[in-house]
């Protein structure tokens, strides 16, 4: 475990920067008199360059190497965050959030490729548990890091781009060898169709939940009055909530059939949406906790959703599963942000939470369509908390699932 020190190193700096970017974005945008629709289009940029990165990321890493590809996306991440106050255009800022999206995916594309190739059998359980909680501690840790930098700052973006830079310290300086450049997995979207349409519409739904509450949740916050420094705090709440409901999350979807745990997530998920537009007017402890309400009942189904479709897969399928339903999750994410701020615009803040709602219904109405259909999969395989990281994701996760009896 200390051989992967540099890396957890690296993912808590990278979180810290590139975690930051987009409340930090959409805050400035408020600043600079950008449209609610283009700070949403700032958002759904992102995920496209995520998209770009996960694709690109295995292959760049076959021409020259993990520590050369991590510090190539590493510096695409720090320009683009250096060029924010230089060129102060909506559109400009698109690219430069496109670039941030790619430096995201690549990034992790690398560490994850490395962990995978480092990790035995006796310590992958480990590995990836140290793994979880990192990650989760510097997503938690830069939304609160939002509080303390103003926006439309060169400063507050020059700090973001030292900590991005920063990131390549302990990768590249690290005395372990590179391992061997993995095969890059390949992209059949088709394949998680075909295994779980189910899992494919709750990953895309998931993605509409988090992808809207993370790029758009700042415009929501400001519009019912919270100050930056709150806003920060009800984006945290959000994360810590998500974490917080991992674990029970995994009990009941290795206890009982997955898609009643979907459905009844999805029921939770309305509600929580309810919550929180009736608790705008409620107080500022109202407004925290129905956040973290909302990230106990969405930041779950994910991995619900990639447990249930790993249950009708193969062992030798799992890594393309695991990339095809990343296809689909980026996909919901990048309409997610800029559907979302087109109806703030047009009908308020309470827009964004009836979206997200409106998704959850449907996945209730499709999960109750498709248990009729199929019966439910035995024996399944083991829950296991899914980042949504990269598409090599799936080659540290896929020896977690092992069958059950």
């Amino acid at each position: 475990m200390i051989s992967f020190a540099a890396l957890f190193l690296s993912v808590i700096l990278l979180q810290l920067s590139t975690g930051g970017v987009g409340p930090l974005d959409a805050l400035s945008g408020l600043v600079l008199d950008f449209t609610t629709e283009e700070i949403g289009l700032l958002g759904s940029a992102h995920f496209l360059g995520f998209f770009i990165g996960c694709w690109w990321a295995p292959r760049l890493m076959g021409s020259v190497g993990h520590s050369r590809a991590f510090a190539a996306f590493t510096v695409t991440g720090a320009i683009s965050l250096l060029s924010h106050m230089l060129l102060t255009d909506p559109t400009a800022w698109a690219l430069m959030r496109i670039a941030s999206g790619m430096c995201v995916a690549g990034c992790y594309t690398v560490i994850e490729a490395w962990l995978q190739a480092k990790v035995t059998n006796e310590t992958r359980g480990r590995a990836m548990g140290v793994y979880r909680v990192v990650d989760m501690t510097g997503s938690l840790a830069a939304q609160l890091i939002i509080s303390i930098l103003e926006p439309a700052s060169y400063v507050s973006y020059n700090i973001l781009a030292i900590l991005c830079c920063a990131a390549i310290l302990p990768l590249t300086l690290t005395r372990a060898t590179q391992p061997e450049t993995p095969d890059a997995p390949r992209l059949r979207p088709m394949l998680a169709v075909a295994k779980s349409p189910l899992a494919v519409a709750a990953v895309v739904v998931a993605a509409v939940s988090s992808a809207a509450f993370r790029m758009v949740g700042p415009i929501y916050g400001q519009q019912v009055g919270l100050v930056i420094e709150q806003i920060a705090w009800f984006l945290a709440a959000f994360v810590l909530g998500g974490a917080l409901a991992q674990f029970p999350a995994g009990w009941f979807a290795d206890k009982y059939d997955r898609r009643r745990v979907l459905i009844w997530l999805s029921v939770a998920a309305m509600a929580s949406c309810a919550i929180t537009v009736a608790s705008q007017d409620m107080g500022t402890a109202a407004v925290m906790l129905a956040a973290g309400l909302f990230g106990m009942t969405t930041f779950p189904i994910y991995s619900v959703a990639a447990a249930h479709a790993h249950d009708f897969a193969e062992d030798h399928e799992r890594v393309e599963l695991s990339a095809a339903l990343m296809f689909f999750f980026a996909v919901g994410a990048i309409a997610a942000p800029w559907l979302a701020s087109v109806l703030i615009d047009a009908y308020g803040p309470a827009a964004l939470f009836s979206m997200i709602a409106t998704a959850h219904l449907i996945l209730v109405i499709f999960g109750v369509i498709r248990m009729r259909m199929r019966p439910s999969r035995r024996p399944r395989t083991r829950y296991v908390w899914a980042p949504r990281t990269s598409f090599v994701i799936g080659r540290l996760t896929g020896r977690e699932r092992s069958r059950r009896d």
